[in-house]
């Protein structure tokens, strides 16, 4: 099964709020950073797939199409 976004950020589905949210995604940006991370290809995906996924459940028109999916 694919990650979901809530899964990438770490917060419980459905009912995380804005503040969990934004809380969750800079901790993991901090972490996964490249420049903390000696420019890995692999940190550089994950701040990607962090930053999508905070940019989607941070928006609430976004969250309600992606939670209807």
């Amino acid at each position: 099964m694919a990650e979901t976004y809530y899964d990438i950020l770490k917060v419980p589905m459905f009912t995380a709020s804005t503040d969990e949210i934004k809380r969750s995604y800079r901790r993991l940006q901090l972490k996964y950073h490249p420049d903390k991370n000696n420019g890995s290809a692999e940190s550089l995906r994950l701040t990607q797939e962090i930053n999508e996924a905070a940019r989607t459940l941070m928006d609430d028109v976004a969250r309600k199409q992606y939670d209807a999916k």
